[in-house]
This record gives structure tokens, sequence and C-alpha cells, in this order.
């Protein structure tokens, strides 16, 4: 059975898929882009600024399908320049702290709104 997930605490879609959807104890978190859900405002500043809302609202949908940052075993980056990355992975690093998840970097030529970051989640619930 997969189970959607849906949470006013991260962006609702603005298209034809879940904000994450869980499939016996896996979660499959979908991009997730640096939208503050309560206004539904595009976080346009600088990377560090729209990654650290893009992990927001990655933990957000993560707590709705009862997991965690701490559960993430693999995520995939989204980012429109390359350059930028020793700084996406700075924050990245802060918000993650010990937890290390596997992780693959995909440099894209452009991202929807003209957003520099984008992340997307596999992880496993907590148990009990």
């Amino acid at each position: 059975m997969i189970i959607k997930v849906e949470t006013p605490d991260a962006p609702r879609p603005a298209g034809h898929y879940a904000q994450a959807v869980i499939h016996g104890e896996t979660v499959y978190v979908a991009g997730q882009l640096p939208v503050r859900p309560h206004t539904g405002e595009c976080c346009t500043g600088d990377i560090e600024a729209q990654t650290e809302q893009v992990l927001h609202n990655l933990a957000a949908v993560l707590a709705a399908a009862g997991s965690g940052l701490d559960q993430v075993l693999k995520t995939t980056v989204y980012i429109t320049d390359i350059g930028l990355w020793d700084r996406v992975n700075d924050v990245y690093g802060r918000v993650f702290g010990d937890h290390r998840p596997a992780r693959a970097v995909v440099p894209v030529p452009e991202l929807h709104h003209g957003f520099l970051v984008e992340i997307e989640a596999v992880a496993v619930r907590r148990a009990g």
C-alpha cells in the first residue's frame, strides 16, 4: 500500500504529485524548493537562505511522514551553479550535523521560479 503524505508545513504541490509517499517503511520525498509554506512566498535570497528553506521544508515533510532528517538514506541536490556548491554544502552539513546520508549533486541549467537549489530525499520511518 502507498500512503500519500500531506502537511501544511511544507509547500503544497503545484502539479500532479505528492509532497511525499510512504511505501512500507520507506519515505520518498518530492523535490523541495525554497518556498515559505504558510505564505507561499518564494525565498529568492542568497544560496544559504534558499538552502535553509529547502531543508526546513524537507524536515517538515519528513516529520509528517513519521521520519526526520536523521532518518534520511539519500538525497539528490539539484543546483543551478556548481560554483555555489561549497556554500550549499556548508548549510547542508550544519543542518544534517553528524548524520551523513548518501548524496548525489546534479548541476542543472535552471529551476522553477529561478531558484538556485532543490533537494529530494529517501528516508525510513522511525520505529514505533
